[in-house]
Order: structure tokens, then C-alpha cells, then sequence
């Protein structure tokens, strides 16, 4: 069995034995999404300093966001078919969904997003990266994602974000210049 599986049923195994972590699991890997694009746009709007500042964070989130989820992972899954966990294992299954499996479109969005933020906010970026990684644990003890699919698309977040972000700063120095 590969390292992927093993890891996968080591944390899938952990649940049906208690009732509150199951919760705790479910709410992670379904519901801390929202709370986390409140907490960006409170951020946006409370934490900046001026207008300009304002535009470039959400700009870099939100192009690092289409990047990551729409353009690659969905590039990814329009030719590589994953199944998930669940369709050939037997296993505890929290919560449910659809589509293929490789790479996280959860894991490449809110890891996207906590580098993005990162960018102009480190100790709330920190925080962005904390919740992406229960976030997206939580995803795999539940049954919907193999740890590769996580890490396929943290990666693929990530590495979204350091790209937009240079080509924005790029455009940015380049306007600043100009004026």
C-alpha cells in the first residue's frame, strides 16, 4: 500500500470513535471556509492602511484564487481523473461532494489566499495558513481527499500567488514609474 493510502486510512481511522472530534472535523472541513472569507474582508476593509493598498491585496488574492482553483486545477482535472476516497474504499465518510479528487480545489483556494495575504499581513497570513492546514486535514480524516490532493493543491496555491504577486508588484513598479 503507498504512503499516500496508509496516511489517508491512519486519518480517516480516527473517526467514529468520538462524537465531539467528528464535529469538530465536519466544521472544519466544511464550514471554517466562510469564516475565513469574512476574516479576508474585515482584513480588506479594517486592517489596511489606504485605498491603494486595499486594491492591491484583494487584487492579489482574488487573481491568485482564480489562478490556482479555476485555471489550473480545473486544467488538472479536465485531464487527470481522480476519484475520491470513497468511490473504491470502504471508509467513514463525514461529509460528502463531488467532482474528481487531484488536486484540492479547497487546498489550492485557501492556501492561494493565505499566501496572498501573507503578502500584506504576516501574522494574519500565519493564521490563514493554520486554518488552511486543519481546513484541509479535516478534508482528509472525513473522506473526501487523499493527503496528495492537499498537498497537490497547497502547491499549486501557493506557487499561484508568488506568481501573481511578482507580476503585480512588476505592474505596479512599472506604473509607478511611468508617473
Amino acid at each position: 500500500m503507498s504512503l499516500d493510502l496508509n496516511i489517508f486510512f491512519f486519518l480517516n481511522g480516527l473517526t467514529d470513535k468520538s462524537r465531539v472530534f467528528d464535529i469538530i472535523v465536519i466544521f472544519f472541513a466544511q464550514y471554517i471556509q466562510y469564516f475565513l472569507v469574512v476574516l479576508f474582508f474585515i482584513f480588506l476593509f479594517y486592517c489596511l492602511k489606504n485605498k491603494q493598498e486595499k486594491i492591491r491585496a484583494f487584487l492579489t488574492t482574488i487573481v491568485s484564487i482564480i489562478v490556482s482553483r479555476v485555471c489550473i486545477t480545473g486544467l488538472i482535472r479536465l485531464f487527470y481523473h481522480r476519484p475520491r476516497p470513497f468511490i473504491f474504499n470502504s471508509i467513514h465518510q463525514l461529509i460528502f461532494s463531488n467532482g474528481y479528487s487531484f488536486p484540492s480545489g479547497h487546498s489550492a483556494f485557501f492556501f492561494a489566499m493565505a499566501t496572498a495575504i501573507y503578502f500584506y499581513n504576516k501574522k494574519l497570513g500565519i493564521t490563514f495558513f493554520i486554518a488552511a492546514i486543519f481546513m484541509n486535514m479535516s478534508r482528509v480524516i472525513s473522506g473526501v481527499h487523499y493527503p496528495s490532493d492537499i498537498v497537490g493543491g497547497m502547491i499549486i496555491g501557493i506557487i499561484s500567488a508568488l506568481f501573481v504577486r511578482f507580476f503585480t508588484e512588476k505592474r505596479f513598479n512599472k506604473k509607478l514609474e511611468i508617473h
